[in-house]
């Protein structure tokens, strides 16, 4: 089906053939009823769906049977005024939710997620690889893009540095002021979905409107004592680009959660990946087995410990959330908890 008015935010001949096989329950045919219509889920601000459909952007109510609910980014069906169906994704980038082990959405369908980071503070290098862990989990590939080159008098020696304690991801230099490093990065995104993932004040509002050459998204000032900025994107929301491409700014985050596997985790470290291939044992945790081939690049300078540390931080991580979404191992767990419970008690029963 053809809805050139979609073209621009990504509809292509995947999503019309999705809908295309939709059930939709005689709805399509019913002259008294609306025809059901495809759209994208432009903004997500908790309860309300800003959808942009074949004719205009409108909000949505969407039902409660609706499974998987709807995220930014998503296609989903409009059928009866109110969102019916979510369209197959081809990827959904997630989090763990602050406070609670459970996963938040944040974007649907990405192709890239550009991982913000300001050269007006210092570069954390274990949150860039808890957003790649999360990119690659979510079956999106990760760049870097480093905000706020202006304001930093070695940007392109500090972009070597992110370069080679990240092997394998694109990182960009960038100034919204100046202008630095915006045609590279379009090119990057160039008819592609991308989500951008920073903390407050990283600069992703103001990059946002570099690249969408306007006012799209609003701006704030950072402390100058740390460098912080107040949340001034309050949801999650797309915009398309004049060059093509979607690009979906969202709020800052305080802390990346991680809610990836083992194998995002491997991925996020392919140079120890790499060498682990070239361990004795197959199973080589890389801490004291002999042959170990990871350990002897640390050994030999080869391999930095502190990569070494930050790939046993999110390995022990990435393990426990399987570990905690196992049902035999909750039911396990729950045993042993109970069984710590019962001697509490009577512990606390003795004179």
């Amino acid at each position: 089906m053809q809805f050139p008015a979609l073209v621009p935010y990504g509809w292509n001949g995947r999503w019309a053939a999705l809908f295309s096989s939709l059930d939709l329950g005689g709805r399509a045919t019913d002259p008294a009823r609306p025809a059901p219509a495809p759209g994208r889920v432009v903004r997500h601000d908790g309860t309300g769906l800003l959808v942009v459909l074949p004719d205009r952007v409108r909000s949505v109510p969407c039902r409660r049977s609706v499974d998987p609910p709807p995220t930014v980014g998503d296609w989903v069906v409009v059928a009866d005024g109110a969102v019916g169906a979510v369209l197959d994704r081809t990827s959904l980038l997630t989090r763990r939710a602050a406070g609670v082990d459970a996963p938040q959405p944040l974007a649907a369908n990405v192709d890239l997620v550009l991982v913000a980071c300001g050269l007006d503070r210092p570069v954390k290098a274990g949150r860039i690889d808890r957003t790649i862990a999360l990119a690659w989990d979510a079956g999106a590939v990760p760049l870097v893009v480093l905000t706020k080159a202006d304001l930093s008098p070695d940007a392109a020696a500090r972009a070597d540095e992110v370069q080679a304690a990240h092997p394998g991801i694109d990182v960009v230099a960038t100034s919204a002021t100046t202008g630095d490093g915006i045609d590279e990065l379009r090119c990057a995104i160039h008819d592609r979905t991308v989500v951008l993932i920073g903390e407050s004040g990283a600069g992703k509002s103001s990059l946002t409107n570099a690249l969408a050459a306007g006012e799209v998204a609003a701006t704030g000032a950072v402390r100058s004592g740390d460098a912080k900025g107040r949340h001034t994107t309050s949801a999650r929301q797309a915009h398309v680009l004049p060059g093509g491409g979607v690009l979906i700014d969202t709020p800052g985050l305080r802390a990346v959660g991680l809610w990836a596997d083992t194998d995002a985790v491997a991925a996020t470290f392919p140079d120890i990946d790499g060498l682990a291939a070239g361990c004795r044992f197959n199973d080589c945790r890389h801490d004291r087995e002999p042959g170990c081939a990871v350990l002897a690049a640390v050994d030999a300078d080869a391999l930095a410990a502190e990569r070494l540390a930050a790939w046993r931080a999110l390995e022990r991580e990435a393990a426990a959330l399987a570990r905690r979404a196992d049902p035999h191992e909750q039911k396990q767990w729950g045993r042993q908890f109970s069984r710590m419970a019962k001697e509490a008690q009577r512990r606390k029963g003795r004179p």
